[in-house]
Order: C-alpha cells, then structure tokens, then sequence
C-alpha cells in the first residue's frame, strides 16, 4: 500500500509540474526513480497516463481523469490523518504564489498564522505577473481581478475599491482635475491589468464615462506604479491596499471623489477542485476572515457619503 501512496505523490507532482525532473527535485528523488515509478503505475493499471517528449509531459485522457481521483484520495488520506492529530497539529509546507498586494496585505497576517499552527511552514513566490500554480507547484494562490483559472477551485477572499490619486507636489504644478474628461490633459500612470492598462471607466450616478489617458509613465508591477506617483510622475489609479498608509498621511490625495471604479475581487486560487487539503483550507479560511472588510485603509470624506478607491 505504501508503495502505491508513493505512486500517487509521484504521479500528482509530475502530471502537474509537466517535469519528471522537477517532480523528483522536489520529491527529494532522482529522475530515474520518479520515471520507473510511473512506469510500474501504468503497468499495473494497463494505461497510459503520461505521454513523454522531450520537452514536456502531458496527461492522457486516462492520465486526466486518473489524476483527479488521485488528488481525491491523497486528500482524503490528509484530512484522515489531520483529524487524529486534531486541528491545531496541521503541519507541513504550504507553498503561496502572491502578486506584490500580498506584501501589504497577506505577508503581514502570515504570523498571527503560523502561531497558531507551529507545524506549518510557508514558502512564498512574489510576482505580479501570473503565475503557472501547477507549474510552480504552488497549494495557493491570490488573484485579482477575474479569474481565468476555471478548472481550479477558488474562494473569494475580499474586495479592492479602486481611486484616483496624486501626489500633492503633482497636483500643485497640474492643478486638480474636475471631471474624467480633465484626465486628457494630465499626465497618467499606466499600470498593469487591473489598474490602468486599457483606459479608465469612472460612474457617477447612472453615467459610465470611459477616458483613454495617456502618460510619459508606464509600468507592469504595482510598485512601479505607487513609487511613480509618490514621485509626482502623473496620477495612477491604485487600491487603498496599495496605499493606504499614503492616503492617511496626506503624502497622496484622492481625486475625482464624486466618481466611482469598478473595485477589483481579491480571490484564492488552488489546484485539484473545488476541496483542496486541510491546511490549504484552514489558510484559506483564516485570510478570508481577517480580509472581509472592505472599510480597512479607508480615507473619510467630512460629508456624508463615500468614495471608490
């Protein structure tokens, strides 16, 4: 029975990884041995479940449908074992792929975490790019924006508002623009995706007003974005977790507080359905509690009302 433990493992990491190389360098293994173990697999179970090339191995149909009962049975086996050490004995890796919002709103949490599951250890990649969760070999990862990810799990973790801001040092020089349509003759910090990338769309009551803006600034990384209006580069559309310590000190300034943006969902994303393994889920659980509230960071206007940021 062990041996066909170690079958499933070695089959679950090299059908999502597409590597028996990186499979076995993470299985403390050597490539030979995670080669003849799925070989002895699908010799005992009379398929095919890899096809090899020399760059790249891919799942059969067989190796598909295989490779989802297989991550329910390994699943199955931890939440067995997690529930006769009891809740608090979770332990293991649990390996975390973050945009950089995650060092602002997630690196910060991991403590309070961790001391409540001392057995637990994480390993994080820090990219705003999307990354390639199975590839990476990654248990979780946090999204923004929609997802893409359809054949994964996913549980929403939290909202981002999106605002309008500049540095006060930029507006001085600029002057504070009225309306979106004032955007045209300002300079714009071009972002990534979600914060600028493809023209900004504003709504004020039920108007929907959309500008193309332009900029001598573009940038692929929310630090690029934060560090080039901090430096009075243009004005950048941004989220209060991108920051907010900024916006409550005044070294950043709203603009355009009578209009709204469309916020941007913050979500958990994890290979092998929609039940991933107990520590995946007991992490999950824990930002999605300490995430809930979309008033964190926020800065108050003196009348009634709120503003998108």
């Amino acid at each position: 029975m062990s041996d066909r433990l170690q079958q499933l493992t070695v089959f679950i990491r090299a059908a999502e990884s597409g590597s028996f190389s990186r499979a076995a360098r993470e299985l403390g293994l050597s490539q030979p041995s995670v080669s003849r173990i799925i070989s002895e697999l699908e010799s005992r179970l009379g398929v095919t479940l890899l096809l090899r090339t020399t760059r790249r191995i891919t799942l059969t149909h067989a190796g598909m449908l295989f490779l989802d009962r297989a991550r329910e049975i390994l699943a199955g086996l931890e939440d067995a074992e997690d529930a006769a050490r009891g809740r608090d004995s979770l332990r293991g890796l649990i390996r975390l792929a973050l945009p950089v919002y995650g060092t602002r709103e997630i690196i910060p949490r991991l403590a309070e975490f961790l001391a409540a599951h001392p057995l637990l250890r994480v390993e994080m990649t820090i990219a705003d790019e999307r990354q390639d969760l199975i590839a990476e070999g990654a248990d979780v990862a946090i999204r923004l924006g929609p997802l893409q990810d359809s054949a994964f799990g996913a549980r929403k973790l939290g909202t981002l508002e999106r605002l309008l801001v500049a540095s006060p040092t930029y507006l001085k020089a600029r002057g504070i623009p009225k309306t979106p349509a004032d955007l045209t003759s300002h300079d714009c910090i071009i972002g990534p995706r979600a914060f600028g990338q493809s023209g900004w769309t504003f709504k004020k009551g039920d108007s929907i007003v959309s500008v193309d803006v332009t900029g001598r600034v573009s940038t692929d990384s929310g630090p690029g974005v934060f560090a080039s209006v901090m430096m009075g580069l243009g004005m950048a559309m941004v989220s209060s977790a991108m920051c907010g310590p900024e916006l409550k000190a005044k070294q950043l300034l709203p603009v355009l507080r009578d209009y709204t943006m469309d916020p941007v969902e913050v979500h958990a994303v994890f290979p092998g359905g929609p039940r991933p393994s107990t520590k995946v889920r007991a992490f999950v659980g824990f930002l999605a509690e300490r995430l809930r509230s979309p008033e964190r960071g926020r800065p108050r206007r003196k009348r009634a009302g709120r503003f998108a940021h």
